[in-house]
């Protein structure tokens, strides 16, 4: 027996979607505006998760520019016909209207993490797509959505069959399942001679849960069990909340499981706060005497910790399946993000100047920036240019190698164009774009904050010269949830803000100053925290690298930078329980970030370098 200890891969990864094939759980989640596009981690025992790599070229020339934040890529759903993986999975490109706006898309691969073909499209009634492989036949599951005035956005389960060779319809789109309360994220299974219809229900917030139909006939119709699988809506004790989105797999010891979305939420005096986002989790299923799945522990309420079966052959080789992705993984591809098997990672000290008197947090790393260097790599002779250069010369794909998983950046993947790696030193330095409440060009790096204490800090140096460059530290959910502490510049201290971005050389010789300025940015607008100024009042003197560093507690957070060895608090405590699903009156499905960031929206040439960044959840 293995035990398992929920959520399995933690941290903002939600709508799981688990297949076996042989000795391998492979599950692939939801990215959003993300990317890397639809994550794809795995496992051979269901407790210890490595990342697997993920479906690259999922969305159409690379890009979601302009898509609504919680838009883009939703609910993949992972399948395999015996001889290949399937992905089919909903590209959303309006978000609280009536139409969604949605393409649905099918991409296959021999492995895992190999190449994925081009996506194809096929019949998009709605989201939350699946495929089913069934006698050497496939079908397409859906939602269908009736955008129509008075028409029901849950409008029913749909099914359509696909020619496998082109994916073009063959016959009829047919009616599976309507039900007066919201199903979606249909997935089928067959046990014996029942087709069992797994469904997400009741919406994706506290309410959620886990319905089954069954039929005898893969076309229907299909009888709705009259109680749920999973949820936990009828309790706000139970620690695993929002427990929905299932789907039943087999295990290679004839067990059965569900994989399942979950939410760890921490108190606030504005209710619960899911400021991890949704993560994936995994229970043992049983079946009743009159053949529905049930908990095995009994009752629908999601456990922490489960004893599975999973009859693994530890010794096997990583080939033993032959479609598995036998590429090595470095340290940061196989940061699974779960802490699962050991706590929370390994133990490591945060680097840089830190007073520890502070009360700081038992440092459990999900996450070691340490780049590996390669030395013989060639480096273009731009990357060596001064940082106030704002040199960044031509793109190079080499020198984005590193920047890989756990990174992830907003609708588009990273680009050397504006993000480098000095293979030399691991110093990543980004070139300055649009703003922070851009739906395109962003330069932003991101991690996952996987625990509800986490600390992360980064050494910046840069030298802005006017207000509309910036780089620093930033706490991100999306563009209307999002803590930045940045380097920037400010006119001389007592002298309002007059816009003059001709500072520098001004007749008084005053050409400003260097600041840190934390800004919260909220959907009343963005709010200056607090100002610092590290710089003289003088445009020759120029700043020196300064230490960033942000503490989250619960719903709490702390920025703070590094002066003369000790760590200077700034701004007080801010509420992180902002940056989550659950605030707000819109729509939210992500989870929060922390990253780093730059600026620039004059020139785009405008260049911050930044080294030594460290997260530390647990």
């Amino acid at each position: 027996m293995t035990m398992l200890h929920n959520p399995v891969i933690r941290g903002f990864a939600p709508d799981p979607s688990l297949v076996r094939v042989g000795d391998w759980y492979y599950v692939a989640t939801s990215s959003f505006e993300w990317f890397p596009t639809i994550p794809l981690h795995r496992s051979r025992d269901l407790l210890n998760w490595e990342y697997a790599g993920h479906v690259g070229g999922a969305v159409p020339g690379d890009s979601l520019g302009g898509v609504p934040d919680s838009g883009g890529v939703w609910a993949p759903s992972l399948s395999w016909d015996g001889e290949r993986f399937w992905v089919v999975y909903g590209v959303v490109r309006s978000l609280e209207t009536p139409y969604f706006d949605v393409d649905v898309y099918v991409s296959t691969a021999m492995k895992v993490g190999g190449e994925w073909s081009a996506p194809r499209r096929v019949a998009s009634h709605g989201f939350d797509p699946a495929l089913f492989h069934h006698e050497g036949r496939l079908w397409l599951l859906n939602l269908q959505n009736d955008h129509r005035p008075g028409g029901r956005r849950f409008a029913g389960i749909v099914m359509t069959e696909l020619d496998r060779a082109t994916l073009a319809p063959i016959g009829p789109t047919r009616l599976l399942l309507q039900h007066e309360r919201l199903l979606e994220g249909p997935k089928l299974v067959r046990r014996g001679d029942w087709f069992y219809l797994v469904l997400a229900e009741g919406g994706t917030g506290f309410e959620h849960g886990v319905r089954v139909a069954r039929s005898r006939h893969v076309t229907g119709p299909y009888e709705l069990d009259e109680r749920p699988l999973l949820t936990s809506r009828d309790d706000p004790s139970v620690p695993l909340q929002k427990a929905g989105h299932g789907e039943l797999v087999r295990t290679a010891g004839g067990d059965w499981v569900l994989s399942h979305l979950a939410s760890r939420p921490v108190a606030t005096p504005s209710g619960p706060r899911c400021t991890l986002g949704r993560e994936t989790a995994v229970q043992a299923v049983v079946w009743d005497e009159d053949g529905w799945p049930r908990l095995r522990q009994g009752g629908h309420h999601p456990d922490v910790n489960v004893d599975i079966n999973v009859d693994v052959n530890v010794s096997g080789n990583i080939d033993d399946v032959a479609t598995a992705d036998s590429r090595p993984y470095t340290h940061a591809q196989a940061y699974s993000g779960s802490g699962s098997g050991s706590g929370s990672g390994h133990a490591v000290n945060i680097d840089g100047h830190v007073d520890g008197s502070d009360g700081s947090i038992d440092r459990r790393v999900d996450v070691d920036s340490t780049l590996e260097v390669d030395a013989d790599r060639e480096l273009t002779a731009d990357i060596d240019a001064p940082v106030h250069s704002g040199s960044f010369g031509s793109s190079d794909p080499r020198l984005v190698d590193h920047l890989e998983w756990p990174w992830s950046t907003l609708r588009a993947p990273v680009d050397s164009s504006w993000a480098r790696v000095d293979q030399r030193t691991g110093a990543i330095r980004l070139r300055g774009r649009h703003g922070p409440e851009s739906l395109w060009a962003r330069s932003l790096l991101a991690r996952r904050i996987t625990e509800h204490r986490a600390e992360a800090e980064v050494t910046v140096d840069a030298r802005p010269h006017t207000f509309t460059q910036a780089a620093g530290l930033v706490l991100y959910y999306n563009t209307v949830a999002c803590l930045s502490l940045d380097l920037t510049w400010a006119e001389p201290e007592g002298e309002a803000q007059c816009g003059q971005q001709w500072a520098v050389g001004r007749p008084d010789g005053r050409g400003g100053r260097t600041v840190l300025r934390l800004v919260e940015r909220t959907e009343d607008g963005p709010r200056e925290v607090a100002v610092v100024g590290i710089g003289a009042d003088d445009a020759e003197t120029e700043a020196a690298p300064v230490t960033l560093g942000v503490s989250v507690t619960g719903a709490d957070a702390r920025f703070w930078w590094v002066r003369d060895g000790v760590r200077t608090p700034i701004g007080g405590v801010l509420d992180f329980g902002r940056l989550s699903d659950d605030h707000g009156g819109r729509l939210r499905f992500t989870g929060a970030m922390v990253g780093i960031h730059a600026m620039d929206l004059v020139d785009a040439a405008f260049t911050a370098e930044f080294t030594g960044f460290r997260l530390a959840c647990g």
